[in-house]
C-alpha cells in the first residue's frame, strides 16, 4: 500500500507528497506529459505556419498573377511527391539542403546565427575538386572519401574563422560570416577561370572533370517502387543523425547548451567556451563543405558558376524551420527539396516564373521568424505549474 507522507509547504505553497507505486506513476505520467510539451507546440505553431503560408501564397496567386490557387498547389505537389520520378527529384535536391543546414543549426546551439553557407558550400566543392586532380586516376574508393574529407575541412576551416572572429576579437558572426560568403565566392571565381580552369570550357569556364569514377551515383539494389536516390542523401541523412547525437545525447552537447543559455555561468562552471564555439563552427561548416562535394559530384563532376545556385542560403531557412533540430532538419530539407523540384512544372503548367516557388518559399520564413513570439505563450501546451 502506498504511503501517503505529509504535505510540505515550499515557499508558502502547500504542495501534497506521496510516495509508492502511485506516486511513482504519477511522476512518470507528467515527466511524459512536459517531455511532449514542447513537441506538441512545435507542431501546432509550425502547422499554423504551413497553413498561413498556404493562404497568403494563394492570396498572391490570385491578385498579383491571376491563378487558380488550387490548381497551382495540385502540381506543386505533382511536381514535388506526386510521382517516382518527382520523389527522386526532391529527394536529390534535400540532400545538399540537410548539410547546408547545419551549418546555421549547429552554431545555433551556441547562440550565435551564421549565414555564410553558401561560402562552406563553394570552398568544399572546389576542395573537391581539388583532391580529385591530385588523385588523378586512382581507386575512387579511396578518391572520393579523401574529397569529401578535404571539402569538409575546406568548409569548416571557414566557417571557424567567423567563431574565431566573434570569440576572441567580438565580431559579430552573422555579418563576419556574409562577408567571408563574398571572398569565398571571390577566390572560387578567381580558381574556375584561371588556376584551375578547363582550356575546353569556352561559354561557361569551369575545372577539368574529376572522372566518371568519382562522380557520386545513385545508391544500388533499392526496391522498384522506392525512388532512386544518390549516396548524397544517406551522407546528409547520417550526418544529421550524428550531429542530433551529438548535441542532445552526449556531453559536448551538453556543455554547448550551457554556453548558449548562459555563457557567464559557463565560464563558472570552467568549461572550455573557445574550444566549443571553434569546434561547432567546424562541424557546421564541414556539413556544408560537404554539401559542395556532393552537389558538384552528383550534377556536372566540375566547379563553375553553377555550384552557387543559393543551396547555402536556402539551409539557412531550413535551419529556421527546423527549429535549429538537426533531426528535424531531415523531413524540413526533404520538404524544401519537393518545393524546389516543382518550379519546373509549375512553369510549364501556369506559365508561371520558376522563382514563383521563391515567393512561397519567401513567404514562408517570414512567417517562421515571426512564429517565434508565439512559443512559450500558448497556455494549454504548456506543463502545468508545479508538475515539475
Amino acid at each position: 500500500m502506498a504511503a501517503t507522507l505529509p504535505a510540505a509547504s515550499v515557499s508558502g505553497v502547500t504542495v501534497p507528497v506521496s510516495s509508492g507505486a502511485g506516486g511513482a506513476q504519477a511522476a512518470k505520467s507528467k515527466s511524459m506529459r512536459d517531455r511532449l510539451a514542447p513537441f506538441a507546440e512545435a507542431v501546432v505553431i509550425g502547422g499554423g505556419v504551413v497553413i498561413a503560408a498556404l493562404t497568403i501564397f494563394g492570396l498572391f496567386l490570385i491578385v498579383v498573377a491571376g491563378k487558380n490557387p488550387l490548381a497551382v498547389y495540385a502540381d506543386m505537389w505533382k511536381g514535388s511527391f506526386g510521382t517516382r520520378f518527382s520523389q527522386s527529384a526532391s529527394l536529390a535536391k534535400a540532400a545538399p539542403l540537410m548539410l547546408t543546414a547545419l551549418c546555421t543549426a549547429l552554431p545555433a546551439r551556441l547562440g550565435m546565427v551564421v549565414i555564410g553557407n553558401e561560402g562552406a558550400l563553394l570552398l568544399g566543392g572546389l576542395g573537391g575538386v581539388l583532391v580529385a586532380q591530385l588523385f588523378g586516376d586512382g581507386s575512387p574508393w579511396a578518391t572520393v572519401p579523401a574529397m569529401l574529407l578535404f571539402g569538409g575541412v575546406c568548409g569548416g576551416a571557414w566557417i571557424a574563422i567567423s567563431g574565431a572572429l566573434r570569440q576572441f576579437r567580438g565580431v559579430n558572426e552573422t555579418i563576419s560570416s556574409l562577408l567571408l560568403y563574398y571572398i569565398a565566392l571571390a577566390l572560387f571565381s578567381f580558381t574556375v577561370e584561371d588556376l584551375l580552369r578547363d582550356p575546353t570550357s569556352l561559354n561557361k569556364p569551369s575545372t577539368v572533370h574529376i572522372g566518371e569514377a568519382n562522380m557520386v551515383g545513385n545508391i544500388p539494389g533499392l526496391p522498384e517502387w522506392f525512388p532512386g536516390v544518390h549516396w548524397g542523401l544517406l551522407v546528409g541523412v547520417v550526418t544529421c543523425v550524428l550531429t542530433w547525437i551529438l548535441m542532445d545525447r552526449s556531453t559536448f552537447g551538453f556543455a554547448a547548451r550551457i554556453v548558449g543559455g548562459n555563457v557567464k555561468a559557463a565560464r563558472l562552471q570552467g568549461l572550455p567556451i573557445s574550444s566549443i564555439v571553434l569546434v561547432t563552427c567546424l562541424l557546421g561548416g564541414g556539413a556544408a563543405g560537404v554539401a559542395g562535394v556532393i552537389e558538384m559530384a552528383v550534377a556536372e563532376g566540375k566547379a563553375n558558376a553553377s555550384l552557387n545556385a543559393g543551396l547555402g542560403f536556402s539551409g539557412i531557412l531550413v535551419a529556421f524551420v527546423a527549429r535549429q533540430n538537426p533531426l528535424a532538419v531531415i523531413p524540413v530539407a526533404i520538404l524544401f527539396g519537393g518545393i524546389t523540384a516543382s518550379g519546373g512544372l509549375i512553369q510549364r503548367r501556369h506559365e508561371l516564373p520558376d522563382a514563383t516557388v521563391d515567393v512561397f518559399t519567401g513567404i514562408l520564413f517570414i512567417l517562421v521568424l515571426a512564429s517565434e513570439m508565439f512559443v512559450g505563450r500558448i497556455k494549454w501546451l504548456q506543463p502545468k505549474e508545479g508538475q515539475a
